[in-house]
């Protein structure tokens, strides 16, 4: 069950800093001590638990205190302690705050000792009624449920500092967010609303006794929950999901990982490197990127190798801050890397990079060693290969794969930078436009980079949905670098300041750009998740190699970098089935070959065709 206060939205109020946040290493090592203190009672909700489940994903240290451990705990305290970021239910605040108006030192506790509260709606609405009417001093307060009707979620755009990338997006309603939820029909007093619903508010801000008290009406999401699609969808858990996050990202500011950058790509998937193919014009593509400040990688069939044009050829040579081509498969047959034989997908992987290389002689474009799996299919063992390949990650709509029995994709796992649980070979997500901007601002939020997808019939229209989409993404308020598909894998990691001389680093890709942006020197140690260390070849950073151990399951290794200095850092693994040699017929290259020319009609001739009579008819 969640809930939303009614009220109109008052745009007002200045919070302290906010940054993008992430996981986190041994809290031992953390120069800043920030941490959650986690209310409970005796039989501790599940909603607890998945208090507890979202800080350990965005890596802040917790502890769970009854209120009295809490009391007794900061009255034991140093002035210099850091204040406390209380999170707890509704009834528990409640019952706090009732306390605390019994205690002769209760003004001091809360002026001393506590930085801010979040408190989510407990198992009884009554107690989140009370406490609201306790707060806002409006005993008037009803409940009410939300008419399904009831439009768009709608993220404050007056607390930039606190919202951060979602502040003043509109999310839209589903089905899942509106069932059960209710509202408080009116209210006194002066909070500020921080997501509101039609006459309604889901999360506000008040105060009591001078300390901000971040209120959200709703439960916490389970981050363990099964993703039946492999695919998170913000319109359908903005209530359970949203806030907590909002508040994480700001309140532990200090403490959690963050990204260096939001990088972002568009990628088009199939077109042959020729002066149009279907309703891309490369030319005009061009203009469009450089107008409205965006970056295409194409994903590249490698069996065109021999047949990219020289004028395209020249545009993508002479612009490679805005054209950059990836590996799109091999041959592109349907499930050509869903295949479950190793030495098989082996063998297209390494045919595929083979031409890849052979285009790059042949024309000088320079291609991105990233893997877009054609008609999103891949397989355990694709990945399991992929790694042991020149390859650096892949990237795919789908997180779940064509396996018989796949394995399960939680929440947490697509929240990740990349979905490593595949071998820790990465996938990194990308969406399409029509998943809306919410998705993506949703996803910068979390760390994830940008990688929006389309196929050419989205340019049907000259590109004006297409550039209205991007103008859309820019007008967020955070700065998007747009970069080469390859340059966004190699930039994404988390990191987090550990002292002012040491960064930690989570990588992701087999290659990771570090950049030392400080003004002091500054030592790097990075961390790369995996499963078995006999399968790494070595570690290298720029020409050299470095020295790695192993722990906790991951690879760790550190570099030194001096003020404005940048190297790329690469993981490299063993080479398991040497050539991979896999013979085929005549008949398999000819259905290829029919397969790519008749894909190309359709996409030159029948779908243009199509379309333009559609437009025709309709006008």
């Amino acid at each position: 069950m969640c809930y939303a206060v009614a009220g109109s939205v008052e745009k007002a109020g200045q919070q302290e800093h906010c940054a993008h946040a992430d996981r986190c290493p041994s809290k031992e090592n953390l120069a800043v001590t920030d941490e959650a203190l986690l209310l409970t009672a005796p039989g501790a909700s599940s909603e607890g638990n998945n208090v507890a489940k979202l800080l350990t994903f965005f890596g802040v240290p917790w502890r769970t205190l009854t209120t009295e451990e809490s009391f007794a705990q900061n009255g034991a305290g140093h002035e210099s302690s850091p204040k406390s970021r209380l999170i707890c239910s509704s009834d528990i605040f409640l019952t706090l705050i009732e306390d605390l108006e019994h205690r002769s030192d209760g003004d001091r506790f809360r002026r001393e000792h506590v930085h801010s509260t979040f408190v989510y709606a407990g198992e009884n609405s009554a107690a989140l009624q009370k406490l609201i009417r306790r707060l806002t001093g409006d005993e008037g307060a009803v409940l009410k449920e939300i008419n399904r009707c009831a439009g768009d979620f709608v993220v404050s755009d007056g607390l930039d500092d606190f919202c951060g990338v979602m502040a003043g997006v509109r999310v839209q309603a589903s089905g899942a967010n509106v069932d059960a939820t209710l509202v408080l029909n009116a209210f006194k007093g002066n909070p500020i609303n921080i997501i509101s619903v039609n006459d309604g508010v889901a999360f506000l801000k008040l105060e009591y006794g001078k300390v901000p008290v971040f209120l959200s009406t709703s439960k916490i999401i389970d981050i363990d929950t099964e993703l039946k699609t492999g695919i998170f969808d913000i319109r359908d858990h903005v209530l359970p999901a949203l806030p907590l996050v909002l508040y994480i990202k700001w309140a532990f500011a200090g403490t959690c990982w963050s990204a260096a950058d939001t990088n972002a790509c568009l990628i088009i998937d199939d077109p042959v490197l020729k002066p149009t193919y279907g309703f891309v014009n490369f030319h005009e593509l061009l203009s469009l990127m450089k107008r409205h400040r965006f970056s295409t990688n194409i994903a590249f069939i490698s069996w065109n190798w021999r047949r990219s044009t020289p004028g395209v050829v020249r545009l993508f040579m002479e612009n490679p801050q805005q054209y950059s081509i990836s590996v799109h498969g091999c041959d592109h047959t349907q499930g050509e890397f869903g295949n479950p034989n190793p030495q098989r997908l082996y063998y297209k992987a390494r045919q595929a990079l083979e031409r890849m290389t052979q285009h790059e002689s042949r024309t000088g474009i320079h291609h991105d060693r990233v893997m877009v799996f054609p008609q999103g299919k891949f397989s355990e063992a694709a990945m399991r290969t992929l790694k042991h390949t020149e390859l650096i990650a892949a990237v795919n709509n789908g997180t779940i794969s064509a396996d018989p029995y796949p394995r399960a994709i939680t929440i947490s796992d697509v929240w990740d930078v990349a979905v490593m649980g595949y071998d820790n070979f990465p996938i990194f997500t990308r969406r399409y436009p029509w998943d809306n901007v919410e998705n993506f601002a949703f996803d910068i939020l979390l760390g994830k980079p940008v990688l929006i997808v389309i196929h050419h019939d989205y340019c049907n229209d000259h590109c004006r949905r297409l550039v209205d989409f991007v103008d859309r993404l820019n007008a967020l308020k955070c700065r998007l670098t747009w970069r080469s598909l390859g340059d966004v894998v190699r930039r994404s990691c988390r990191q987090r300041q550990l002292s002012p001389d040491v960064m930690e680093v989570e990588m992701y890709g087999t290659e990771l750009r570090v950049e030392n942006r400080s003004e002091q020197r500054k030592r790097f140690i990075v961390r790369k998740r995996d499963a078995d260390p006999s399968s790494v070849k070595g570690v290298r950073a720029g020409a050299g190699q470095v020295a790695w151990n192993f722990s906790e399951g991951r690879i760790v290794f550190e570099i030194e970098l001096n003020p404005g200095e940048g190297r790329i850092v690469s993981v490299k693994f063993h080479d398991l089935w040497g050539n991979g040699q896999s013979k085929e017929g005549v008949s398999y290259k000819v259905k290829t070959m029919l397969r790519r020319y008749l894909c190309e009609v359709r996409d030159n001739y029948v779908t243009t065709t199509k379309s333009r009579l559609t437009d025709f008819v309709s006008r």
